[in-house]
């Protein structure tokens, strides 16, 4: 990695860290994460499946 893409890195890192996302988007990003994860063990998770289940929970 060159000078100039650790630079770039760096501003993106920092960047980043100041972003602060709406509890919409924390929801929409939990439940992402929660059928990225499960659809690797079980190909028969669907992102509806997940919704669904989010919702009965209260999550």
């Amino acid at each position: 990695m060159t000078q100039q893409d650790m630079a770039a890195l760096d501003y993106l890192v920092e960047w980043a860290r100041k972003v602060r996302m709406t509890p919409e988007q924390t929801t929409a990003q939990r439940r992402s994460f929660a059928y990225g994860n499960t659809a690797i063990e079980n190909p028969y998770i669907t992102k509806q499946m997940v919704e669904e289940e989010a919702t009965r929970l209260g999550l």
